[in-house]
């Protein structure tokens, strides 16, 4: 059976955490992990794979160039009914 821990000891566990935390970052690890990050997500690209901010990105791409198409369908139907109530 565990016992709690207390608001000091938690506090400083929170505290070395932060400090574990800012020397990763300040380490050459942070540049390291952002490194092979990037070599990931292009190995992904290679093989067509995207990551979820670009999928998201080409669904908002694609949403807006369908509402552009209705948009021009609509005013190409209103157009060709124009010619045609024209050329009675």
């Amino acid at each position: 059976m565990s016992t709690p821990l207390s608001a000091s000891a938690l506090d400083a566990l929170t505290r070395a955490a932060e400090k574990i935390d800012s020397a990763i970052r300040a380490s050459p690890l942070s540049d390291l992990e952002k490194n092979a990050r990037a070599q990931f997500i292009a190995k992904l690209a290679e093989r067509g794979l995207v990551t979820r901010e670009e999928y998201a990105a080409q669904g908002r791409m694609l949403e807006a160039a369908r509402a552009k198409l209705a948009e021009l369908e609509a005013r190409l139907a209103e157009l060709e009914a124009r010619q045609t109530a024209g050329t009675r």
